[in-house]
């Protein structure tokens, strides 16, 4: 086996590996509230956080020296 072919095979498997648990979490009511409640805090956390790095990063880049 070449080492492209494992990297496919390997890609695959994880891919069924999360296609998996994904549908197991979406038939859990509780896993999917864990889950919702985990995706509402990572944006609502990360977004402003983001835009706050690219607001500084864009007033260091436009400042004329």
């Amino acid at each position: 086996m070449t080492e492209d072919r494992a990297r496919v095979l390997a890609n695959v498997i994880l891919g069924v590996a999360v296609a998996g648990a994904g549908c197991y979490v979406l038939r859990t009511p509780p896993l999917r509230r864990v889950a919702l409640q985990l995706a509402v805090t990572a944006l609502t956390a990360s977004l402003p956080a983001w835009f706050g790095r690219e607001v500084r990063r864009a007033w260091k880049e436009s400042a004329v020296v």
